[in-house]
This record gives C-alpha cells, sequence and structure tokens, in this order.
C-alpha cells in the first residue's frame, strides 16, 4: 500500500514528538483523518497559536501569558523562597500541593552530558544574578532560601549539586555588597523516590516532599 504524502508527513511530524512511537504516530495521524474539517482547523489554530500568545518570564521563565508571569506579579507570594525546578509544567505540580508560596525559577531542563547540555544551555546563570540581585542594594526583597527541586534522578541530582556548589561559592564571596550572603539552601526530599518525576507525582506526595526539605 502506498501512503499518500500528506498522511506520511504528518506522520513523520508526529514521531518527533517525546514519547511517540511509528505505531502511535500512524494511530493519531488516521485518527484525525475522520476528525470534522472544523475540528481540524481549531487543532491547527491551537498549534499556530502556541509560541505566538506566550511568553516566558523573564524572572522566573514560566511560561505564561504575560511578563512578569502571575506568579511574580503577585504580592503575596514569599520572594523570600525560590524553588528550583527542571521544567514548568513541575510548576503546575507543586501549586497544585497548595503547600507552597513562595516564588520559583524554571531551568528548563538539567545538566546532561550525554545529551550535550552543560550548565550554559539551561537558565542556570540566570538565576545566579537573581540571587546577586537581592542582595547587592537593587531594592528587590532579599532571597533567604533555594529550594532545590530538581527530579530525584542522575541528571537531577547532578544539576543540584553544581546549583548548590554555586550559590555556596556565591554566598561567601567578599567582593562589592555581596557580604557573607545568608542563604539557606535545602533539597526538595521525603516523598519522591529516586527516578521519578515531579510531573506525575500525586499532591500528598509533593505535600510530603515539601515538608520533608532538608539542607543540602
Amino acid at each position: 500500500m502506498r501512503i499518500p504524502k500528506a498522511i506520511q508527513n504528518l506522520i513523520e511530524s508526529f514521531e518527533r514528538l517525546p514519547g511517540i512511537g511509528p505505531k502511535t504516530a500512524q494511530r493519531l495521524t488516521f485518527y484525525l483523518l475522520h476528525v470534522p474539517q472544523g475540528e481540524l482547523d481549531k487543532f491547527s489554530l491551537s498549534v499556530q497559536n502556541l509560541k505566538k500568545d506566550t511568553v516566558l518570564c523573564s524572572i522566573c521563565f514560566i511560561v505564561g501569558e504575560s511578563d512578569p508571569c502571575y506568579i511574580c506579579s503577585d504580592e503575596k507570594r514569599d520572594n523570600s523562597i525560590i524553588c528550583i525546578v527542571e521544567n514548568p509544567l513541575d510548576v503546575l505540580s507543586i501549586e497544585k500541593s497548595g503547600k507552597y508560596d513562595g516564588i520559583y525559577h524554571v531551568l528548563h531542563g538539567r545538566i546532561d552530558p550525554l545529551n550535550n547540555i552543560g550548565p550554559d544551555e539551561i537558565y542556570i546563570k540566570q538565576l545566579l544574578e537573581r540571587v546577586k540581585g537581592s542582595s547587592n542594594g537593587s531594592g528587590k526583597p532579599s532571597i533567604k532560601e533555594i529550594i532545590l527541586a530538581t527530579n530525584p534522578t542522575m541528571e537531577g541530582e547532578a544539576t543540584a549539586m553544581y546549583i548548590a556548589k554555586n550559590l555556596k561559592s556565591l554566598a561567601s564571596q567578599r567582593s562589592g555588597q555581596i557580604l557573607n550572603l545568608k542563604l539557606k539552601i535545602t533539597r526538595i526530599g521525603r516523598g519522591l523516590p529516586v527516578g521519578a518525576d515531579i510531573e506525575y507525582a500525586d499532591e500528598v506526595t509533593l505535600q510530603r516532599a515539601m515538608e520533608g526539605r532538608s539542607d543540602y
């Protein structure tokens, strides 16, 4: 059987998405083939507007509709605590727990040498600048605690260790107005098994993990 080019192109497009193999890509394509044209048009428009109607928050790098995002703009949030996560979906999961009222910093990845992802490929430098900015008389609220909430995987742990090392180095600097910065560094802990992703954790597990964080 010779597959029409339009169908083959869509199958190949689906195959490029993470977690979708050839058979799943074929099923999705042939499913859409039977969807009314009006629904297909809506689907196509949603894809077209995905990047047009979203922005990265210039402070925390959450994907949102405005800059700064709704969390950074919320005066009720505790700006002295920053929770560092790998991806925007992790923020949604933690927010569902309802037990965290600080702010975030989204790395958009993790250090992964096997895939050529180093510290410069994710938003670590921006995090260090945020911490510096809170302690140099800029008028920003002083950051007192950093929660390392990267996933408990080998890459997530390596990322957490790298960030902690740089933050501790920053806290001990004695140049300019950054003098003996008092910064508590904690690691999200109890409740998340090794190898698990925050994105798939339930609300109770995340609540216990936030409550059981320890010095790092």
